[in-house]
């Protein structure tokens, strides 16, 4: 199993249930809803998808967004993430 890092609790603007989809979905799903949030928002991924640890964490280090925590819970994985400035990181 990947691990799994939690810190401290974020304040949580939208939750997005993206659970019972396959890869490479609830990434999918997650960036459409960061595209309409504004900057410094945060949004909580729920996924049952053991592969969106990964591609939350590949995705992160791409961009300007920020991977706050990350945890797995009875066969949930969770994913927060706080929207940065548009484009890739620098």
């Amino acid at each position: 199993m990947t691990e799994i890092t939690s810190s401290s609790s974020a304040r949580v603007d939208e939750i997005l249930d993206a659970r019972d989809l396959s890869c490479p979905m609830p990434l999918l799903r997650a960036k459409q809803a960061l595209h309409k949030m504004p900057v410094g928002a945060v949004l909580q991924v729920l996924a049952t998808d053991q592969g969106s640890v990964r591609d939350f964490r590949a995705y992160v280090d791409l961009t300007a967004h920020e991977l706050l925590q990350q945890w797995q819970e009875q066969g949930v994985y969770y994913h927060v993430v706080r929207k940065g400035e548009a484009g890739p990181r620098p």
